[in-house]
């Protein structure tokens, strides 16, 4: 994929200041959708999407059960597993994550039992055998898993998604933007972050306070940080009023694209964005197009911004 840093780019204040922003915009995000389309074909994304395609959907309780025991697990699979399809190994002395599992085995069509729970049950069904019956759920268990962190031996594919390139002051800048923009920041310590593999967020303050807070956890890529900001501004801006999990992928395309956009107007390099987009949309890169108005608006509002504190 091509870089995003080839040119500096400026939006003097002229009468034709806002068509040529949306001119630029327009052209990036093409730019933007013709390199998720070049990282859904690559070979680095299909050996990652490959092993994805190997864990297992967690239901949302389990989900909830597995982050309540181990907050920072992302890719979570049962020790066998870990063995076989990923040639890892559990380390020594790890505690095993506990989840339910279903249990699927013969099943009355009656009484919905298994064969062992039927015969000591008052349901009197007995027009077919028991190993005649056809199988569904008939309960839980629980069941062991490990997170990735618990394990070693060969690595997991990984995306490069970071943004790279000569940021200067603009963390710093993006910072003190956020009181004009109407959002709490704050860049947290790596040994202070609780929230994972995740590279920021967007949550409300408090329940009395309803403005957005954003936290970013903090690293040695500058660029990455301030991409990972102006990310975060984005839902701040975009989504913060809505809640609707259907819309979370689509959430994510806007405030990324958001993040390629001003990223590269300050001259980074965010060809990483398409890899990033991929990930969470990899069906279909022309939503990036569909949202074009609501990724223009914001992006704009962010570089106008940024340009004041140049000129303040």
């Amino acid at each position: 994929m091509a870089t995003t840093s080839d040119s500096s780019v400026s939006f003097e204040q002229t009468d034709t200041r806002s068509d040529e922003m949306n001119s630029t915009i327009e052209q990036w995000i093409d730019d933007l959708v013709a390199g998720v389309d070049d990282a859904q074909a690559s070979a680095e994304f299909q050996e990652w999407l490959d092993v994805q395609s190997r864990f297992h959907d967690y239901s949302y309780r389990n989900t909830l059960l597995i982050k309540r025991q181990c907050p920072e697990a992302t890719r979570v699979a049962g020790y066998r597993t870990w063995q076989k399809e990923f040639d890892r190994h559990v380390t020594e002395g790890e505690s095993a994550l506990w989840i339910w599992a279903p249990i699927i085995t013969n099943q009355c069509p009656e009484c919905e039992n298994s064969p062992s729970y039927h015969e000591n049950s008052d349901c009197e069904y007995d027009e077919t055998p028991p190993e005649e019956w056809s199988e569904g759920l008939v309960g839980f268990k629980p069941a062991p898993v490990f997170d990735v962190s618990q394990t070693e031996g060969e690595p997991l594919p990984e995306l490069d998604t970071e943004a790279t390139g000569d940021a200067g002051n603009l963390v710093g800048r993006l910072t003190d933007a956020a009181d004009e923009l109407g959002v709490t920041v704050r860049i947290v310590p790596e040994t202070e972050w609780t929230h994972g593999e995740a590279k920021g967020i967007c949550e409300q303050l408090s329940l009395v306070d309803m403005q957005p807070r954003v936290e970013v956890r903090d690293r040695e890529n500058d660029a990455d940080l301030a991409r990972t900001l102006i990310h975060e501004y984005a839902h701040a801006l975009l989504h913060f009023d809505v809640d609707d999990d259907i819309e979370r992928s689509k959430r994510e395309v806007e405030a990324e694209a958001v993040a390629y956009v001003v990223g590269r107007y300050c001259e980074l390099d965010t060809s990483g964005s398409a890899f990033y987009l991929a990930a969470w949309k990899s069906d279909d890169p022309e939503v990036v197009r569909e949202r074009l108005g609501r990724i223009s608006g914001t992006a704009e509002e962010l570089i106008d911004v940024l340009e004041e504190s140049l000129g303040s």
